[in-house]
């Protein structure tokens, strides 16, 4: 197979295109297992992991090196044959998943029960190492990712797709970590119709062309619906909600705390701050500021909050804005994340802070690929 791959330095001599035989290890974050392969016949001891798309753990399978050199600490593969298959292998319901094909999604091969549960375990091993919770924490021995409805059998649910155009009115997608186009006539995780309107719990939200809104269409009233039921807001309780968008949250956070509630929503993005004040308008005392959110809470809003919602970009919110949270001393955070591990980074910076995660919950949100998103509870202890 032919990969026009990201240039780098190269270390060493490339073992792009050797190909090994070996047992599939855990998944690992990245929507990828990792497989250890001989990376010397001189030197049986000498292993090498490689991170290897389109496999199973406990199958048996063909590596074929991708990326990778002698001097790398892990080089990258595809599994290109199966040789002991899982029971949970299906046969990808899109004819442009699978090695050297379509980068976007990773999991088409795995039977979709299994694909939350592969999930579930990257949740887990970073709240493990990341966030430094106990392998034995009930909440982490329990962390499921719940099915959301407004796919079909995980198809058909991406409200908006990028597509590459080629010469002929053709259109592709990317193959994975190359900048190499595959023609797809047919997105198979590609809504269907015209978008849907941007409509929660009867509210309509005014978004721009090409703004952020959740892809998945049940994944709005999933996220609300979470955020509700853990920060169980009461009549007159403060609300400070960050990265805040075009007011999703803030919206029914508003409704919960009552008009003479203080709300507060800060917006990186001028354009969704915009917005956010006209579907906020006469929803409570809400007010909307538009800027960094690191910079804005070091310069304004230096008063208590009651309650704190965070949905970061897929960076996290990082121990600058972790700090000034707990500078407002809220009585509970609930983070909304779409990375578990920027989040499970994040919930170390909030336990070293006097702060225990009391909750999470994951759901699927992106089925067929390995992104996953979470919403976790934090409270102040003592």
């Amino acid at each position: 197979m032919s990969r026009q791959v990201r240039t780098r330095r190269p270390r060493g001599r490339s073992r792009v295109g050797e190909r090994f035989e070996a047992e599939v290890g855990p998944v690992a974050h990245g929507g990828h297992c990792i497989v250890r392969v001989a990376a010397d016949q001189a030197d049986p001891e000498a292993t090498r992991v490689v991170f290897t798309r389109h496999t199973i753990p406990g199958e048996r399978v063909v590596v074929q090196i991708t990326e990778g050199s002698d001097g790398d600490r892990f080089w990258r593969g595809d599994a290109v044959q199966v040789l002991r298959a899982s029971p949970e292998r299906v046969q990808p319901p899109c004819p442009f998943a699978g090695p050297d094909l379509c980068g976007g999604c990773d999991f088409q091969h795995v039977a979709l029960p299994h694909q939350r549960e592969l999930k579930a375990e990257v949740v887990r091993e970073q709240l493990v190492r990341l966030a430094r919770m106990s392998p034995e924490d009930p909440l982490v021995t329990g962390l499921v990712v719940e099915q959301v409805p407004g796919d079909v059998d995980g198809l058909r649910w991406r409200t908006r797709t990028r597509f590459v155009p080629l010469p002929g009115g053709g259109r592709g997608m990317r193959k994975h970590r190359s900048h190499e186009v595959v023609e797809v006539d047919d997105c198979r995780i590609e809504a269907l119709g015209e978008a849907p309107a941007h409509v929660v719990r009867g509210h309509e939200f005014d978004v721009a062309p090409g703004g952020f809104w959740q892809v998945h269409p049940g994944a709005p009233e999933a996220l609300v619906s979470a955020v509700l039921d853990l920060l169980d807001p009461q009549p007159g309780e403060s609300v400070l909600d960050l990265y805040a968008g075009v007011g999703l949250f803030a919206r029914f956070l508003a409704e919960r705390v009552g008009l003479e509630a203080r709300v507060v929503a800060v917006e990186g993005d001028r354009e969704a701050a915009r917005r956010a004040r006209g579907n906020l308008h006469g929803t409570a005392k809400v007010r909307v500021s538009a800027g960094d959110v690191a910079s804005v809470l070091r310069e304004e809003y230096d008063e208590p909050f009651d309650l704190v919602v965070l949905d970061p970009p897929r960076e996290g919110a990082r121990k600058a804005v972790v700090d000034q949270v707990v500078d407002r001393a809220p009585r509970a955070v609930a983070y909304v994340a779409c990375d578990p591990a920027a989040l499970a980074r994040d919930l170390a910076f909030f336990a070293e802070a006097g702060y225990r995660t009391t909750s999470i919950r994951a759901f699927d949100l992106f089925p067929m690929t390995h992104h996953v998103e979470c919403v976790a509870l934090l409270e102040k202890t003592g």
